[in-house]
Formats: C-alpha cells, structure tokens, sequence
C-alpha cells in the first residue's frame, strides 16, 4: 500500500517570499512618492515664503536675520550664517547669523579661499565638512566660534555668474548631509542670491541718496553761514560809514575832510575783507583753491598788529594786550589768508568774552615755528571739545550767542593748506587759548 502525498509535497520550484508581494512593493514606491511630492511642496512654500520676506523687510539687516533665521528651521540645523562678497570680491564678511555671537556681524572676515568659508567661494561648489574639529580647511575664529558645534555644509551664492556670498548651516550633532539636504540648501541660496544683491544695491542707493541729502542740507546751511560770518565787517562798514557820514556832514575844513577820506578808505577794505572772507570759506568746504595759496615769507608780528588796528571797533569794549615782538618773526605762507584766519580768531574772542574783559595776543618762535596765541580771561573751551569744534557746524554750547561753526573748521583747512597748524591748548589760568603756527622761514630753507 502506497503512502498518500499531501498536497505540500506535490509543489515543486522555490517557495515564495514571504512580505515581498507586488502590491507591498508598489505602496512602498508610492509612499515613497507622496514623501517625495510633500518635501517639494515644503521647499516651494519655503522658497515663496522667502521671496514675500524680502518685500517686507524694514531693511537690510531685518532682511538678513529673517532669511538665516528661516534656512536654520528649513534645514534642520542650529547655526546659519551668512558671509557677504565686499565689493572688492576678495574678502567675505559677516552679514548676519544665528547661533553665533551677532556682536561679530560687520567684523568677521574672510579671504576668499580661506577656510572652508573661502573654499565654497574660491570653487563655487558646496562644501561638506563631517567634523569641524578634524577638518585643515575650518578657521576657528576665537570669541565668534563655539564649541559643540561638528558638521558643517557651506553653499556660494551666485548671481548673474557673480560670487555674492556663502551661506554656512552647522549642527551639534555629527551629519552626513543628504543630497537632497545639499540641493535644497543649493535651492535656497539661488534663491537668496538675488535678494540679496538687489538688497545690497538698494542699501547702497540708500546710502549715496543719503549723502547727497547731507550735502545738499550743508550746501543750505553754508548759505546761512556765510550770511552770518559776514555780519562782522559788515557791522564794521557800518560804523565806518556812520562815522563818515557825521563827519562830513559837520565839517568843511580840510582835517575833516581828511578824516572822512581816512573813513571812506577804511570801509573800502572792509568790503575787500568781506570778499576775501566769502573766498576763504567757500574754499575750505569745497577744498577748491587751497592747492594755490602762497607760500612766501612775511613777518607774522607785523600781521598781527595790522589785524589789531583792522578790528579797533571791534575790540573796543575789550581790554587788548599785545605787545609787538622785538624782532622780526617771518613765517612762511599766505600772507592774507594768515590774516584771515588771525581776524577769525580775534572776532571770536571779541564775540565770546564778556565785555571789559582782556584778550591777549603773543608771538614766538618755536621748534622751527612761528607761533601766535589769542586768548581771553574766561574759562574758554572745555577740553573735551578742543577737536570737535574744528569741525564743520559744531559749535561750543554758548545758546545765547549765534554762530555758524564753519569758521574754525575754514581756519583750520587754511592752516593746513599753508602747511601750518591751528589747535586749543591750556592757557595757565584755568581756560584755553587758541594757537597758530606757520613754519619759519630760515628753517623751511634749511
């Protein structure tokens, strides 16, 4: 009697795999599908979102901290960082991060090719470091750099075939950045790339706009300032004129007549001051004219004491000291722009110092120089602003007095152009005195 086969004997060929059917295959590939159509839909939301960013950003610093910002939480990273191409396209510097010390945003810098920072640029390709800490091409910068920090992928931006920058995400954790993290990354700094230079350019525009505007707002106030630094030979012409006019009302004789000539010759040069006043500080804002002043050998005693004579009335309500000095000191300059500047000094100190009170003048030689000093008996200008009031419109806090503050700052460029020098300095008597010095004649020869 034949033993009976089952029906398990009876099958022949492998038997089949258990859990690889055809319909588990094709759910795999189309789970895989919907994975791969929803992180496209997250990168096109992202990419979209940056592009809305950009037309909202209050500036160019609110726009940089937003897009590394948004790229940390897209790429699933803890550090971003953006470094900038300067103009010059060979330094990379720090134009915005999270994670890092933003203190050191402006003042990070790198060559291009150096550090895997400068490598993504030097090469224009991505750049994947598995750990920082054993990697030759990373640059530890101290105090901006942090420990724990391990992988790293930095993407160069380009633009119209033009670097524009680098942008760098860093983990704690050791990565192996995927392909489709690096094309992403990729996808973003394309993306970035245009708002950030039309960024850039926009700032920049910002920036001359500005400037222009600045200087357009000086031009306007030169024109005040000019109309008020002329009210002091003009109120000199005035009391000439005034003078003059009693005179020759009054008197027939030839001394009166004369008189009134010497009046009348008087207020001709104070115009003539006046013209050469306008020139002098329209060349010391524009910086026209200063190559061409003289350089001739005069005696600086003999300046000072006309400029005394010149600015009687104004001095008058002050008590004057200066005593000519025995010998001849000669200075080497413009004689008439030396005075200029001399006159300045006097009239402010005229200006300033309460009536009644001195001013004083003197002249030596020293270190080569010829030096002249003006002061008063006041308290004269705090040393914490003996710098900034040879700048253009910066005034000592006297409110109850006008000023323009171009006249120092007019001063000081004529000095310079002279090849001399004008700074404050302690008088001895616990206020300031302001100083001249043009080099000396027999020693420029030397």
């Amino acid at each position: 009697m034949s033993a009976r086969k089952s029906p398990s004997a009876e099958r022949t060929g492998p038997a089949p795999r258990r859990g690889r059917t055809p319909r588990s295959a094709a759910n795999r590939t189309a789970a895989n599908g919907q994975l791969d159509t929803e992180r496209k839909l997250r990168e096109l939301s992202l990419l979209q979102e940056f592009a809305q960013l950009a037309t909202r950003a209050r500036d160019w610093d609110d726009l940089m901290r937003t897009l590394v910002d948004r790229t940390t939480l897209a790429i699933g990273v803890e550090v971003c960082s953006f470094y900038l191409l300067e103009r010059d396209g060979s330094t990379l510097t720090l134009a915005a991060t999270n994670g890092l010390d933003k203190e050191h945003v402006g003042k990070v810098h790198m060559a291009v090719g150096e550090g895997v920072t400068g490598l993504a640029a030097a090469e224009r390709r991505p750049v994947q470091v598995p750990d920082v800490r054993t990697d030759p091409h990373f640059k530890w910068i101290p105090g901006f750099d942090v420990a724990g920090l391990t992988s790293m992928l930095s993407v160069p931006l380009t633009w119209d075939d033009r670097l524009v920058g680098v942008l760098n995400v860093q983990t704690a954790d050791p990565r192996v950045f995927a392909d489709d993290d690096v094309r992403f990354l990729q996808t973003i700094a394309a993306l970035l790339a245009g708002i950030v230079e039309k960024g850039r350019v926009q700032a920049e525009a910002e920036t001359q706009l500005a400037t222009l505007t600045a200087l357009d707002q000086a031009r306007a106030e030169l024109l005040s300032v000019v109309t008020h630094e002329l009210r002091t030979p003009l109120a000199i012409v005035r009391a000439y004129l005034d003078l003059l006019a009693d005179a020759a009302s009054g008197a027939e004789d030839p001394p009166a007549r004369a008189s009134a000539d010497n009046w009348r010759s008087a207020a001709v040069e104070q115009v003539t001051r006046l013209d050469r006043l306008v020139d002098s500080i329209l060349a010391a804002v524009r910086g026209d004219g200063l190559t061409k002043l003289a350089r001739e050998p005069f005696d600086i005693g003999d300046v000072v004491s006309e400029s005394i004579e010149t600015l009687t009335l104004v001095l008058r309500p002050h008590r004057l000291r200066w005593s000519p000095p025995g010998n001849a000191l000669i200075g080497l300059g413009d004689e008439s722009r030396f005075r200029q500047v001399l006159e300045h000094l006097l009239e402010n100190e005229s200006k300033y110092a309460p009536k009644g009170e001195g001013i004083s003048l003197g002249a030596w030689r020293e270190g080569g120089e010829i030096r002249v000093y003006v002061t008063d008996d006041g308290r004269g200008v705090p040393s914490s602003e003996w710098e900034s009031v040879f700048e253009a419109f910066v005034r000592v806090d006297r409110r109850h007095l006008r000023g323009s503050g171009i006249g120092l700052y007019a001063a000081r460029r004529l000095m310079q152009a002279m090849g001399g020098r004008v700074w404050i300095e302690a008088n001895g008597f616990g206020g300031s005195r302001f100083v001249v010095a043009l080099p000396e004649a027999s020693a420029a020869r030397l």
